[in-house]
């Protein structure tokens, strides 16, 4: 029997319209889809409700990943596709794979010989790093730093010394009620003349991006952006 095509689906980073940030074509590939594989059920419920499927959101089947972490367990999720079902993967928010569990799912797929199929859509990481200005050739993403305040010190005095010699672009998210303490730490550890950038609430109306050196940081007036979701970017 052939098997099914595991779909990732982007969801959106924010409360904008549907049509600003989701393509018309992925509401027409999903349309019919009954299984879907998420990170968590409520946000997912709410997104699958944006799209407007053709079945009643009461009728979906929400395989629920973030319960497990070994592959082992999250063989059993993928029976549809073995049916050669189709099915979805959805992040909480954003592109699946990129900074949250599903790229487990996605390594499964391909060990399956699955086939994977990627959906467009928005992603703060690349938005944001879009957005900044800074070096798009030569980029890394970094996911979270270590919570110690002199492990990360010394952890983004380490990705200043690599971009000042490489070039390369440094990313990372925090815990958003974090933010402002992150940003305090920025301003104490990097050298005056880096680049830092603040990619907040992306595609949502009340969107900040914004790239100054560190020393222009110290002195410029920002809005809040305590418990709002933010990619901190920089290039020194």
């Amino acid at each position: 029997m052939k098997l099914g095509t595991l779909f990732l689906v982007p969801t959106p980073i924010s409360d904008s319209p549907m049509r600003f940030v989701i393509p018309e074509g992925n509401k027409e590939q999903l349309h019919q889809l009954v299984h879907f594989m998420v990170e968590k059920e409520k946000p997912a419920r709410a997104a699958l409700k944006r799209l407007e499927l053709a079945h009643p959101i009461q009728e979906l089947k929400l395989y629920n990943i973030g319960k497990y972490s070994e592959n082992s367990e999250f063989e059993s999720y993928f029976e549809p596709l073995f049916r050669g079902e189709d099915m979805g993967l959805l992040s909480d928010a954003g592109c699946p794979g990129i900074a949250d569990p599903g790229s487990e799912l996605v390594k499964l797929a391909h060990d399956f010989n699955i086939h994977v199929v990627p959906l467009v859509g928005p992603s703060s990481i690349f938005l944001g790093l879009m957005a900044s200005g800074l070096n798009g050739q030569n980029f890394a993403f970094n996911g979270y730093l270590p919570v110690n305040d002199k492990e990360r010190a010394k952890k983004l005095r380490d990705l200043e010394s690599h971009s000042m010699r490489s070039g390369q672009t440094q990313m990372f998210i925090e815990t958003p009620y974090r933010n402002e303490q992150m940003f305090e730490t920025l301003k104490k550890t990097l050298r005056a003349d880096t680049k830092l950038c603040l990619a907040v609430d992306a595609t949502a109306p009340t969107e900040y991006i914004k790239t100054l050196t560190v020393s222009e940081w110290k002195t410029q007036q920002h809005p809040s952006f305590h418990k709002r979701p933010c990619v901190f970017i920089f290039q020194a």
